[in-house]
């Protein structure tokens, strides 16, 4: 299990506001990207926090009432057009500059390879969500927050099938855009290959 010893090395270096980043929804056909920052309080960390891949979407939602409840917690969304115009990896780091400025870290861990210059001290970690618990937790925000959205998108547009796949590139969902065409909330310019 993932431990709060590396927060807490740099809380004892004199960092009082140690966040982790982290985003869901880079790889999908549909939906926005979305991505979360969180604080945790060092007095009050919710048992049982790993990488969200790693667990079930129902340990995934208790989870996500209780890193809620507990922490300071951002998650912001980019939509499907601004992903098409400017890239998925620009869009992704504007959601994640846009919710680390709504907790105001001073050291932010950055789960990937690439860091955000947004404030001095930042740290870039390939595979941070197993590494970091704050990293960690908010893989789980990012990840629970898009996945009710799909849920929503998936009534709004029932053909496609979002509440099971989420936008990803399934052969179910691959299948039904070339049967019923996109609609708004699919990102056109990961269809090219697609249509």
């Amino acid at each position: 299990m993932i431990s709060f010893d590396r927060e807490r090395e740099l809380i004892a270096r004199g960092f009082s506001a140690v966040a982790g980043i982290d985003e869901a929804g880079r790889g999908p056909l549909a939906g926005p990207v979305a991505a979360a920052c969180v604080i945790l309080d060092p007095a009050n960390i919710p048992a049982g926090i790993n990488d969200s891949k790693k667990l079930s979407e129902k340990k995934r939602e208790a989870l996500f009432d209780e890193i809620c409840a507990s922490a300071r917690v951002s998650c912001v969304l980019v939509d499907e057009q601004t992903i098409d115009r400017i890239n998925i990896l620009e869009a992704t780091k504007r959601a994640m500059r846009a919710a680390a400025r709504e907790v105001n870290p001073d050291f932010l861990l950055i789960d990937g390879n690439f860091t955000l210059h947004l404030i001095e001290h930042e740290q870039s970690v390939v595979g941070g969500d197993a590494l970091f618990l704050s990293i960690a937790a908010a893989s789980i925000v990012a990840k629970v927050t898009r996945d009710r959205l799909m849920r929503e998108l998936d009534a709004r547009y029932p053909v496609y099938g979002f509440a099971r796949h989420k936008g990803y590139g399934t052969k179910e969902h691959i299948e039904n855009i070339r049967a019923y065409g996109p609609c708004p909330c699919h990102r056109v310019s990961f269809l090219r290959n697609i249509l």
